[in-house]
């Protein structure tokens, strides 16, 4: 299921976004979403996030416990 989203960009980041797009040959979409999926496994190789993320997993799943106590 894909779900839709709205996007804010200065003008210049807009301009840019499309040239890059263009000159790649992909729409705007197909750009965005190899921005975003390159962006997610830069993520997954850094340490220091997947440390940050553990402990927010733990926090949460903490929180979740007291609530269905």
């Amino acid at each position: 299921m894909a779900k839709s989203m709205t996007l804010r960009l200065t003008d210049e980041q807009a301009a840019t976004l499309e040239l890059v797009a263009r000159a790649d040959g992909q729409t705007l979409t197909e750009a965005v979403r190899i921005a975003i999926d390159a962006h997610i496994a830069e993520r997954r190789r850094d340490k220091e996030f997947k440390e940050r993320l553990r402990r927010r997993h733990e926090e949460e799943r903490a929180l979740y416990e007291r609530l269905s106590g």
